[in-house]
């Protein structure tokens, strides 16, 4: 049914999720601003990746010349390779019904910045100084758990057999 639907009807049809642009008309208004359908979303790589590489999710439609495109055309950021992969969603959680609940899978693209270009992710929570107060309290903290230790070792003349064995 969808197919015999014109161009902006189908795509309704079919979910109407994706932008229908307008087909260019020679003659017609030149003057049209388009913007991109997809996102790019920077991510904290769960392994270190080089200092020239910047690991992103991006949707599911995107190619590699598109993620080249995008940050190139928009962010002028030198971009020398592209690699993808795509990350498949969990399977193994049950909802209420018992019935398998699955995440959804995603796209991963790994940017290879230009000569001389790189990318530190910024540290968001840096790790804050600790005050005499609190370090005294550590201590102190270290020490009780070390003795604590101690007498929960047992008497090394008992070889082994512990306290609640009576002898």
């Amino acid at each position: 049914m969808a197919a015999a639907l014109p161009g902006r009807a189908a795509a309704m049809a079919a979910g109407g999720r994706r932008a229908v642009y307008p087909l260019f008309q020679l003659g017609g208004p030149q003057l049209r601003i388009f913007r991109p359908n997809f996102f790019m979303l920077a991510v904290r790589p769960g392994v270190p990746q080089p200092e020239d590489t910047v690991q992103f999710r991006v949707s599911m439609e995107m190619t590699k010349v598109d993620i080249k495109n995008y940050l190139e055309k928009i962010y002028n950021v030198p971009v020398a390779a592209v690699r993808t992969r795509i990350q498949y969603g969990a399977n193994n959680k049950r909802n209420h019904k018992n019935q398998r609940v699955k995440k959804p899978d995603y796209k991963v693209a790994y940017v290879q910045l230009g000569k001389g270009q790189t990318f530190q992710f910024p540290n968001l929570f840096p790790e804050k100084e600790q005050d005499e107060e609190a370090q005294s309290f550590d201590d102190f903290r270290k020490k009780y758990l070390e003795k604590e230790q101690q007498i929960q070792k047992g008497d090394p003349r008992r070889g082994g057999v512990p306290d609640w064995f009576g002898l």
